[in-house]
């Protein structure tokens, strides 16, 4: 019983006009590159976050100048347990639908 190696043959290459039109979609300028996202998104993603930090910055403070005294009303005030987690939520939401928003057509 004799064997017979079959001889490797090396992959076809691509035809010319199929490596050109790789390698001209690979070197487009960077002036016609497509974003994600359009203007819209981004200034939907800055309202959120400006949401978020205003919502952050109302839960902070109440900083006694007495150590040694303990203000029930100040820590737990309405601005700080409620408003200020519900700000926030709303700039995270916001967040959500920049992200999720779907970006306005392009005339091509």
């Amino acid at each position: 019983m004799s064997t017979t190696n079959k001889a490797q043959t090396p992959p076809a290459q691509p035809k010319s006009s199929e490596t050109s039109k790789r390698v001209a979609k690979q070197e487009q300028p960077l002036g016609n590159q497509d974003f994600l996202f359009d203007r819209s998104n981004y200034m939907w993603m800055i309202a959120g976050v400006v949401l978020i930090i205003i919502g952050f910055m109302l839960m902070g403070g109440g900083k006694s100048p007495d150590p040694h005294k303990y203000n029930f009303d100040e820590i737990y005030s309405f601005r700080r347990i409620t408003l200020a987690p519900i700000i926030a939520l709303i700039g995270f939401g916001v967040e959500v639908y920049a992200i999720m928003k779907k970006p306005a057509q392009q005339a091509q």
